[in-house]
Formats: C-alpha cells, structure tokens, sequence
C-alpha cells in the first residue's frame, strides 16, 4: 500500500468478528432495528472488509428464537387470532422476514442464522453445552434457590414475560418492569417486583420456590473494573456507556422512601449491620456489607411494609430456567431438565454463529476459537444503550470465568478476549421513544421503503451522532406536524448521494465520451488534487476506526463538493490536453469519492464499479492511495461502460421525482 505522509495510522486487527443485535423471533424489524444497529454494524463490517480483506472479516447476526417474549406472543396468536402454528413456525416466519427485510436494506452479514433453527441452531447447542460445563468446572457457578411466581387462578407457572410490575431498582425510569427484568434491564428478584401482575389473569401471583444455575458475578468484580478501565483509554469508546457500566459496580444499597423514616427506626436495629447516610432528596440510602445481608434486610423491610428500592450492584447472573422452549443446559448431579434463560445464551449466540460461518467455508467447527480468542482478532458489538448491562459486565463475567478458577482482565491469547462494544443512544420517533411494547408504536422499516430508496435511508442513519446523544428520527411524510414548506431532514445526507457525487459521475463519463473519445485519460494527478484526496481518505480512515461515524459521513460530504466545485470551475473553459488533465483530477476524485462511500451506500458504489469496468481491486485499501491507472492493465484499449443521457448511480425514491 502506498502511505502518503503524515501521523501513524490506525492499526486494524488482523481479523474481526463484527455483530449486530439480535431480534426477536416474534417480530418484524422497525426502524430502530434498522437505523440504530443494523445500518451501522454492516457499514462498519463493509469498511472492514476493504481495509483488512473479506477473508479476515467475519459479519453475524441472527434471530433470537428463544424467551418468554416469544412464548407469550404464540398464545396469544393462538387463543386471540387462531393461529395454528406451532412456535418453530412462528419463529421461521419471522426469521425469513428479518432476513428479508435486512436485504432490501442491503445489510450483508455473513450470516443471519437462528439460534434455535438448522445448522446454526445445532451448533449453539453445543456452544451452550460447552459455556456451561467450562463455567461449572471452574467453580464460577451457583445453585440458588429463589421464587418463581405462579398464577393459582390459572394454575401456571408464569414466565418472565407473564408478569408485569414496577422496578424495585433506585431511580429506574423503565415503562414496563418484568418478573426480574425490566426493559432496561435492571435485575432484580422476583420478590422485589413492585405490584406485580398477572399477564394471564389479572390477578396478583404468589411466589413458589424454584432452583437455578447463576454464574457468581460479583466475584468478578475487581477484574470488570479494570477491564472498564481499559476501555476508558481506547479510541473509539464510548462514555456514556462505560459509565453505565460502571454504576453497576456499586455497593449493596438499599434506598428508603424518606417518609418511612420513623417507621425505618422501628426495625432498625433488627437490621444486620449497615452503615447509613442522611436523607438526599427523597431517599435516605442503607450501604450493607455483601449482598446477602442486603437480601435479608429487604425481607425484613418488606416484612415491616416498608417502601424501599435496591441500587445497582453486580449480582448472581442467572443461566437457567425451566422454561421448555430454550436451549436445553446439559444435566448434572443436581438438576436436570433446565433450558438456558434466553439472555445469557443470547450473549454466546454471535460465537455460535462464528463458528457456522467457518465450517461453511470449509473449516472446522472449532475455527472459532481464531477469531475470539486471539490477541491479534477483534470483536465488534454493536447495541442499544438499554443493553449495556448483558453485554458489559454480564457477557464479560461469563468470558472471564472460562479462563479458568483464576481469571485476569486482559486475557492470554487463547482465551476468550473482552468485546469491543460500540453503544449507540435511542433513536427516537418524532423526538419519542418508541416501543413495540410502549405507547409510541415504531414505523415498521419495511414501511420506510414507501418513501426513501434504501441508501437514503442508510446514509442518514449512519451519520446520526448516536454515539453522544439520543437522536430523532423526523421522515417528513410520517410527521403530522411537519411544515409543508420546509425539506425533508431525512433526504439531506442523501443529496450527497443524488447530487453531488451523481454529479461528478456523470460529468466523468459524460466528459470522456465527449472529449477523449470514450477512453479514460492518464495522467498525474495534480499536487492540489493527491493531497486533498490523500488527507480526505487518512481523515475518513481515522474516523471509521474511531466509530466516528458522522465525522466519517462529513469528510465525504465536502470532499464530494469540492470536487463537483473543482470539476465546475475547470471545465468551462478547458479543451484538448487542458480538458484530459481535469478529466484525469476529476475521475481520481470520484474514484475517493466511491471507496468512502462503499460500504455505506454499496449499490451506487457498486454500479461506478461497473461503469469503470474495474475488478474488485477497486474496494482494497491497499490501493486506496493509487491512481485509476493501477486497476487497468492497458490504457490504451480500456473504454468503461456507455452512460446513458441522465442515468443515475444513486436515484431517487419515486415519490419524490418531480418533486
């Protein structure tokens, strides 16, 4: 690769492994699916793949089929709108859709598998098998007792969905809190959900003792926070998200309504030993000395009707359940017939997809151990906010612990590594949250492609700036309140797209066919020209490695309109060898253009591609620096395709031709 000079550039791993989200087996995408992970995720799966080889990129996703939200949606279907399917059916049908619909949104993972269909589902089996009997054998799990609440009206075993409440957690803003989850998952213990219902008969449950695999996070703790450490001092991390991992490790408090006090001083001494702080606020907090004594004054505050909430601290990290749709956990001396609670199997899913992917294309089932566990791979995980828990210090506890009884924060090579997560903020909705299970219903993404072309969409997604702040999602034909007069906000990176660098497509193969007689000329590109472009291509690299992803969208943005500036002021009055040289400037320029474009708006990059009549060598950053001429083996006869009068790479949607 010719390296232009100016500051160290970034160094890539040697290979990735880059995920996205996975959704639920009972719905279809919506928007945030789509313009909060997905859109990112592949972009950055793309780039990857030109900076470092295709081969040393792996792309996984999938369909989580498993979890009592799955569950609940099937009996509803069944017994509100006769559905007749079975829940494999259920989740097949959703599966072929998200699939679908990622394609029409050209998301190209390696794989979109299922962990619980074909092949992918067979090999997460064996993954699962496998997490646990190393976890169990390195001493890194519990069996607990704890209580499962039961419907004696519809005499049932409820599931963690079946049951709605309020979060116990301090200072929780959740809508909707579960039977030990609420959505933005804090965990608690069932017992501690506040007024809980439920979803089967209205009625309040009773709580039944039920038996359960945890994983002892807090013991964890010391090698967490050095790990959150170290991802504080990494380029490309993002804060709000180590600091939300980092109120997790806090100590076991308890958060008293300040009205309680006197009643607090009743039962006070009863209380094993605490110290405590004076009232702020509304709140006057209890610090115990480990989590037990935490759990037993709970009892004793509940006991005494005392209105409390538990603060955020590492606690056991439950694996299993007895739910009969899961993945099933291997059997033992002391328990058999449990399946793994969907968010842990959840976490080691991307792995089992890995390894898919590598057997596949031909390798062994085992090859995916190369890409995570090695020093010199990477893993890129792209989440919502509101997943910052599972996949921070639950997913890393659960890494850890399978280094053996002892565990260090930065793994030896050959050892499951510490994830890079890449957290983006909420997309809102009209400047809402929207939820499928809120008020706020999300449009649908497959809905979205009534009004946009897929790239317009993808580039505006993608330059949103979800890495500071939540952002709103504002498509004016869905917005009642949108001023008629005004644009559109959604088309505005797409213009980029549609005309500028249309623009510059056009004059070039226009120009050549007018001017040189169809042929490409070669030349030197000017000084003026290799810099800009060079300092352009370092900006835009710097900035994808970084996540920086508006940055990245800006260096294309004014580099595209410099050089549709650039073509505009030289080729007015140019002819002859004059009009060759800026033709030489301008298809070099739209040969920068069209690399930093690739993976984020792939089909009109693609279609320049084609136009060139280059191979595939085009996309490769080791010839990112390269003139035109280093994809062509004989100038002298290479022509690229004919262009039609007023042919587009990037079109327009058809609702807004005319307009």
């Amino acid at each position: 690769m010719s390296r232009p000079p100016g500051p160290p550039r970034p160094t890539f791993p040697a290979r990735a492994v880059v995920t996205g989200g996975m959704p639920y087996g009972n719905k279809a995408l919506h928007f945030g699916h789509i313009g909060g992970v997905f859109v990112q995720a592949d972009a950055f799966a793309r780039f990857l793949r030109d900076r470092i080889g295709a081969d040393n990129v792996v792309f996984v996703s999938g369909t989580d089929c498993y979890g009592s939200p799955i569950v609940e949606h099937h009996r509803r279907m069944v017994e509100e709108q006769g559905y007749q399917g079975s829940l494999v059916d259920l989740v097949t049908e959703k599966h072929e859709q998200q699939k679908a619909t990622l394609a029409a949104y050209q998301v190209a993972p390696d794989i979109f598998a299922a962990s619980g269909l074909g092949r992918s589902g067979q090999v997460h089996a064996g993954i699962s098998a496998w997490i646990f009997e190393t976890l169990r054998a390195n001493g890194h799990l519990q069996r607990l007792v704890t209580q499962q609440f039961y419907d004696p009206v519809r005499d049932a075993v409820l599931n963690g969905r079946q049951v709605q409440g309020r979060c116990p957690i301090d200072g929780c803003a959740s809508e909707k809190a579960y039977a030990d989850e609420c959505s933005l998952g804090h965990q608690y213990l069932p017992k501690d959900l506040v007024d809980p219902k439920s979803m089967l008969s209205g009625t309040r449950p009773v709580l039944r003792d039920t038996s359960n695999w945890y994983l002892d996070l807090p013991k964890f703790k010391a090698a967490l926070e050095a790990w959150a450490d170290d991802l504080d001092g990494r380029r490309g991390s993002r804060r709000f998200a180590i600091a939300a991992i980092r109120e997790f490790f806090g100590e076991p408090d308890v958060h008293i309504v300040e009205r309680h006090a006197d009643d607090l001083s009743a039962v006070r001494d009863q209380l094993p030993p605490h110290t405590e702080e004076p009232a702020k606020g509304k709140s006057i907090t209890l610090r115990f000395a480990s989590l037990p004594d935490r759990e037993r004054a709970c009892e004793q505050l509940g006991e005494a009707g005392i209105q409390f909430r538990t603060g955020k601290t590492l606690v056991p990290f439950r694996l299993t359940g007895d739910e009969e749709w899961g993945v099933p956990v291997p059997d033992t001396d002391e328990s058999t017939g449990l399946t793994f609670w969907v968010w842990p199997e959840s976490l080691w899913a991307p792995i089992s997809f890995t390894a898919t992917v590598l057997e596949a294309r031909g390798g062994s089932v085992d090859d995916w151990r190369d890409w995570w566990c090695r020093e010199d791979a990477a893993v890129f995980q792209f989440i919502g906010e509101d997943n910052v828990y599972f996949y921070g210090p639950a997913q890393s506890g659960l890494w850890l612990g399978t280094q053996g009884a002892d565990f260090v924060a930065d793994p030896p090579d050959g050892q499951l590594q510490l994830t890079d997560l890449v957290v983006n903020r909420h997309l809102q909705f009209l400047g809402t949250k929207a939820s499928s299970s809120g008020a706020v219903k999300p449009p649908m993404a497959d809905d979205l492609l009534e009004h946009y072309t897929a790239e317009q969409l993808r580039v505006h997604f993608f330059s949103m700036g979800l890495a500071n702040r939540n952002i709103s999602f504002r498509p004016k034909p869905l917005d009642p309140d949108a001023d008629e007069r005004a644009g559109d906000p959604v088309l505005k990176e797409g213009k980029v797209l549609t005309h500028a660098v249309n623009r510059l497509a056009r004059s070039c193969f226009y120009g050549c066919q007018e001017h040189t007689d169809g042929r490409i000329p070669f030349g030197a590109v000017s000084a003026e020209v290799k810099e800009r472009s060079d300092r352009a291509l370092l900006d835009f690299e710097r900035a994808m490695f970084d996540r920086a992803f508006p940055h990245a969208f800006t260096t294309i943005e004014r580099y595209a309109k410099a050089a549709t500036k650039d073509w505009h002021h030289r080729s007015q009055s140019a002819e002859g060898d004059e009009m060759a040289a800026v033709l030489v400037d301008a298809f070099h320029q739209l040969r920068v253009c069209t690399l930093m474009l690739h993976p984020i708006a792939p089909g009109g990059a693609e279609r320049v591609r084609r136009q060139l009549q280059v191979d595939e060598r085009f996309w490769s950053w080791d010839f990112a620096f390269e003139p035109l001429s280093a994809f062509i083996d004989d100038p002298a006869t290479h022509r690229p395709l004919h262009l039609a009068p007023r042919e587009d790479f990037w079109e327009q949607h058809e609702s807004q031709l005319g307009s």
